[in-house]
């Protein structure tokens, strides 16, 4: 079935899986049936947009700048949406495309003396069976994620934000012990004392407490509010101050069973609107391995972006920067009208330029030689 130069790329995914926490995925159960969308929205079609436009800059960027490699769109590309006829059919076809080869990564990385010419650059309609062999030519799946940040604003922001807090927080904890000690050697509230005692900068990524909510004088009242603020400021610290990689925790299962079908290497690669970072699906199995990294280098959450579906957000720059600019594309307001008159007004996005780092590029993607 492989080529037996590549066996070691599945055996190698193969060992990885074993050590992801049951509790996240378990691989040994069968995926999860999904349930057939009903009706999109304005907003689902913006990102759908913006994805395909991330999937159409990259493959732009790679194809301009790569003498020897070529990118291919395979991911299934869905040109109708729920709601709009011939969606069921569609969404029944990929679901059952997902258990027999699994998820098609947006993008192929073939070299180019394998490029079929008669196949042009979009094989993403082209039945499984028709492209099998073609598939195992390739050296990388590429699958294309869109954020719509500035990665570098957004970290200027973040830090200045938790600065902000830490600096507050502290001076609040000064305060209360300076102005408030003799209310706090009450036996009920003592403990206060004690946390607060405790508390340096360094903990206050981890702090947490109930405000009892005093009220039987001015000055116990003064000191609920100073204890409600810097509670307050405390859970501003405490949020994810990183953009990220967002695999979705239902995809890993069937990006597992591509690989298997395929044993082609498998990558993320995160679009911003500045940067684009690039990580392999091994990078992402050894980080979701390790319970240390849990809310350091990675947390789940459940993304109203991705249909409120548990993802998985990896810090950003655990991975590698392979585009260190990117130009933003035009944009425009699109009406779309849907059955029963239903109105739907959504951006599109045409345009726009990556600026590979090709080193970066080829470290992520493995390549010796040229790229």
């Amino acid at each position: 079935m492989f080529r037996r130069r590549d066996m070691t790329y599945f055996e190698d995914i193969k060992e990885l899986v074993k050590n992801v926490p049951h509790t996240l995925a378990d691989f040994s159960l069968p995926r999860d049936v999904a349930r057939t969308p009903t009706q999109a929205s304005s907003n689902f079609i913006t990102n759908k947009e913006q994805g395909d436009w991330a999937e159409s800059l990259l493959t732009r960027a790679i194809n301009t700048t790569s003498k020897n490699y070529i990118a291919v769109k395979y991911g299934k590309s869905d040109a109708v949406v729920a709601g709009e006829p011939g969606f069921d059919v569609f969404f029944k076809e990929f679901q059952r495309e997902l258990d027999e080869i699994g998820k098609r990564p947006d993008l192929l990385i073939f070299r180019k003396e394998d490029y079929d010419e008669n196949l042009g650059l979009d094989i993403s309609h082209l039945d499984h069976t028709q492209i099998d062999s073609y598939i195992r030519k390739a050296i990388a799946g590429i699958e294309v994620r869109s954020s719509a940040f500035l990665i570098d604003h957004y970290e200027e922001a973040m830090q200045s934000r938790v600065d902000y807090y830490s600096s507050r927080a502290m001076e609040l904890r000064n305060e209360i012990l300076n102005e408030y000690s003799d209310e706090l050697l009450h036996q009920s509230r003592i403990k206060y004392r004690d946390l607060l005692e405790g508390l340096t900068e360094d903990s206050l990524n981890i702090a947490d407490f109930k405000v009892s909510g005093w009220r039987s004088s001015e000055r116990l009242l003064t000191l609920n509010d100073k204890l409600k603020e810097l509670k307050a400021a405390i859970k501003e610290i405490q949020k994810r101050d990183y953009l990220s990689i967002t695999p979705k925790v239902e995809d890993l299962k069937v990006v597992y069973k591509w690989i298997e079908t395929y044993n082609v290497p498998h990558y993320y690669f995160q679009v911003f609107f500045d940067k684009v970072y690039g990580i392999s699906f091994k990078k992402i199995l050894e980080i979701i391995s390790d319970p240390d990294n849990e809310g350091l280098v990675f947390s789940i959450e459940s993304d109203s972006k991705n249909q409120n579906k548990d993802t998985i957000k990896i810090r950003s720059k655990s991975g590698i920067e392979v585009a260190y600019k990117v130009d933003e594309p035009d944009h425009k307001s699109v009406r779309k009208e849907m059955d029963r008159g239903r109105l739907l007004f959504y951006v599109t996005f045409n345009g726009g330029t990556a600026y590979l780092d090709v080193d970066k590029l080829r470290a992520v993607l493995e390549i010796k030689g040229e790229f």
